[in-house]
């Protein structure tokens, strides 16, 4: 295929819903942007009256729209099965999810950290996703149509990139690639892919001021492969177009690095840090 009609038609012929939360929020828009669905789709189809029927709606294939839905990941298991099910009904299905809510949480050590810290950052990152997956993946079992999971994890979840202070954040995140694998082996019958994504250091507006500092670009010119730190768009947003897409009908339970190499020596500066 045509890189160029691949950007044309890969998200506009899908119904999807994505989960975001801060810095997430950045990127997803501009993965919707860069498709060109018509001013982020007429400013979420004129701020958005929300669905309100309790059975999906007949749409126009050709027509572009958007609905939004409340969802907070940290909500009981009864109110995101309410908010997937609304979001369900709004297009009647989903044929992809990116669970891109995430908070980086308290930075302390492992004997300081308090349950509540810990119980506040796996909930977001971990039990969170995991729910949001658990009903979506309910109704594409059902509906028998297949469909995809793309989970945003981190470098923090790898072995060779752990940070001292950050034993709730790098669990979490470690715990969201193992449960990737787990339902993409369980939900593969039901042809739903599921994948993740570890993003490392990028270029944003949360790490503006980091990347102007002299020694983090030294940092990047010693020691990242690429010998630089790029910008979520495209990096990302490629990466979950693909994903998201039927050329990658043959990808699942994959765990897809996108830091420029800079974890392959191990990262002893950030690992200091």
């Amino acid at each position: 295929m045509d890189p160029q009609e691949f950007n044309k038609t890969s998200i506009k012929q899908q119904w999807e819903t994505a989960s975001s939360l801060n810095h997430g929020v950045t990127w997803m828009a501009k993965l919707f942007l860069s498709q060109r669905l018509k001013s982020l789709c007429d400013e979420i189809n004129q701020l958005f009256p929300s669905p309100s029927t309790s059975s999906p709606v007949e749409l126009d294939p050709n027509s572009t729209r958007a609905v939004a839905v409340e969802l907070d990941v940290t909500a009981d298991a009864s109110t995101i099965e309410t908010s997937v099910q609304r979001a369900w009904n709004a297009f009647g299905h989903i044929d992809a999810l990116v669970n891109n809510a995430g908070v980086r949480g308290s930075i302390s050590s492992s004997l300081d950290l308090t349950e509540n810290e810990w119980n506040s950052t796996v909930r977001t990152n971990l039990t969170g996703a995991w729910l949001v997956s658990k009903y979506v993946g309910r109704h594409m079992r059902e509906a028998g149509r297949g469909g995809c999971i793309v989970n945003v994890s981190s470098i923090s979840g790898l072995n060779r990139a752990q940070m001292r202070g950050s034993v709730a954040y790098s669990s979490s995140k470690a715990g969201m690639d193992s449960m990737t694998r787990i339902m993409a082996l369980e939900l593969g019958e039901y042809k739903v892919r599921v994948n993740s994504i570890s993003p490392g250091l990028f270029r944003s507006q949360i790490t503006e001021e980091l990347v102007k500092k002299r020694w983090i670009n030294n940092v990047a010119e010693r020691t990242v492969p690429l010998r630089a730190f790029g910008t979520t768009d495209p990096a990302l947003t490629s990466l979950v177009r693909f994903l998201i897409h039927d050329s990658s009908s043959y990808v699942s339970g994959n765990h897809f690095i996108v830091d420029a190499g800079y974890t392959l020596p191990g990262v002893p500066i950030f690992s200091s840090l």
